[in-house]
């Protein structure tokens, strides 16, 4: 019976949740598309192929059990599929919402590749957990037997809360230390509301409360507590910071008001989300509206700034980026979101300079593509006397994040670093220079995907417990 329920993408199309329009969704932060109901989700689970082959789980870096969950959906059986789910994803309601599926699990569907169209993976990946929340499925941790080992976690990001989940359920007492005043890292304030209602991720915040996970926030490593400190308090430690330090540019006027950091500007939108008073969007700096915008980045961070602007209120937003449509970081999906909500984008363009000791301008260069670089992409190369000035009365910069430098700031001996800045840690144990500490997410990998994170920090927590039982069998002998 299970079988004839699969396999029905010759029959049935594909067919994404609705999406609300353009005109409906830019006037508010909620989340763009519905929810599956029941028997849709059924239907699109069932177009599964089930191949002897699941290119979409080996492209997941979770390596998800998708058909396994596609299957158990397409025959009604839900909480087994979220229990399949949640065994290898510590967020999988969020995974579903915000991972970059086009790239991942539904870019290599086989089913995709014949000209079927892609299974909605994310999409029945969200419904699965939303309704296992729903039902009560969801649990706080429980472990059977508590240790007396402690493990401090620093950051409290996806990489952090993923590794915290891990060691509690094995009974590890966890501390989560974060500079800021609320858990989730960038889950939290740095992915805006219409991609990521912050109610999901508080939800899992409190889950990890409830299961005896402590967050110790609005604490800075290196102010309010020393790393040595830490060390000496648990035995072991994490670091799971992210990546946080804006990359800048170099050209004249990058001082004049109005030029603003893409995490600062996102952070202070989603606060006001929260309710809290923010008074650099009070003041009018890090609110967009009545404003002519300009983003300059081409990745998903200048997706959000381009599409909060627009919920904002801004006249016009432009999104400038150095190379075209086809050559740009960030999702395929999240560009033709913004298209639809009226972003305009403004291909092979970068920024000269600025005008204006209050910005009035960008000076802008043409571009156009030229020999392919080390990654194999085409550089672009300047085209003389095409510049031209963009009008504009806030400009944001989203041009990636670089690592702070960790050992400087917290007054660290012995913890290696990259030639990038990032933390140097073993690829398999996540184990750093130091005895007993270990790095895991954006902060050893430079900036990523939130599921890379997940993946780290559980990868990490197996490190942590292995490691653990060996200091606890030296210490009987």
């Amino acid at each position: 019976m299970a079988k004839e329920r699969m396999l029905q993408f010759v029959t049935v199309d594909r067919d994404m949740p609705e999406k609300r329009s353009a005109d409906q969704r830019k006037r508010d932060f909620d989340e763009i598309y519905a929810e599956y109901a029941d028997a849709k989700a059924t239907e699109q689970a069932s177009r599964c192929s089930q191949c002897g082959v699941p290119y979409c789980q080996s492209h997941c870096p979770l390596h998800n059990n998708i058909p396994d969950w596609l299957r158990l959906t397409a025959t009604g059986r839900l909480q087994e599929a979220y229990e399949i789910s949640q065994a290898t994803n510590t967020f999988p309601e969020i995974c579903g919402r915000i991972c970059p599926q086009d790239r991942l699990c539904e870019g290599n569907c086989v089913i995709e590749q014949s000209g079927h169209g892609t299974v909605t993976i994310g999409s029945v990946e969200k419904y699965i957990t939303d309704t296992a929340w729903e039902n009560g499925w969801v649990q706080p941790i429980s472990p059977t037997t508590e240790r007396s080992e402690s493990v401090a976690i620093i950051g409290a990001g996806p990489g952090g809360l993923a590794a915290a989940d891990v060691l509690r359920r094995q009974g590890v007492q966890v501390t989560v230390y974060d500079r800021y005043d609320r858990a989730g890292g960038l889950l939290t304030y740095g992915i805006p509301g219409f991609k990521l209602e912050k109610d999901v991720v508080m939800r899992r915040v409190e889950q990890l409360e409830k299961g005896g996970v402590k967050f110790v926030l609005d604490c800075n490593v290196g102010e309010h507590i020393t790393f040595e400190d830490l060390r000496a308090k648990h035995d072991a430690v994490l670091i799971a910071t992210g990546v946080y330090k804006t990359r800048d540019l170099e050209a004249p006027g990058v001082g004049a008001t109005g030029i603003v950091r893409a995490i600062d500007y996102l952070t202070a939108s989603n606060r006001k989300s929260f309710g809290d008073r923010v008074p650099e969007f009070e003041s009018g700096e890090l609110d967009a509206e009545g404003k002519r915008v300009v983003v300059i980045g081409g990745g998903d961070t200048a997706m959000d700034c381009v599409r909060t602007a627009i919920r904002q209120g801004a006249t016009s937003v432009k999104c400038l980026y150095r190379r075209d449509k086809a050559n740009m970081p960030g999702s395929q999906r999240e560009v033709q979101n913004a298209e639809e909500e009226g972003v305009e984008f403004v291909w092979l363009s970068a920024p000269k300079g600025f005008t204006g000791d209050k910005v009035e301008g960008v000076m802008v260069q043409k571009m156009r593509l030229g020999d392919p670089d080390a990654t194999g992409r085409q550089s672009p190369e300047v085209i003389e006397g095409a510049d031209y000035v963009e009008e504009a009365d806030l400009v944001i910069k989203a041009l990636g994040f670089e690592p702070e430098d960790l050992p400087k700031l917290w007054g660290v001996d012995g913890l290696e670093v990259t030639r990038w800045g990032t933390v140097k840690a073993d690829f398999r144990t996540h184990a750093t220079s130091l005895e007993g500490v270990y790095a895991a997410g954006d902060i050893v990998r430079g900036a990523s995907l939130v599921v890379w994170a997940i993946r780290d920090g559980r990868e990490a927590a197996d490190a942590i417990l292995e490691y653990l039982g060996q200091s606890a069998q030296v210490a009987a002998e």
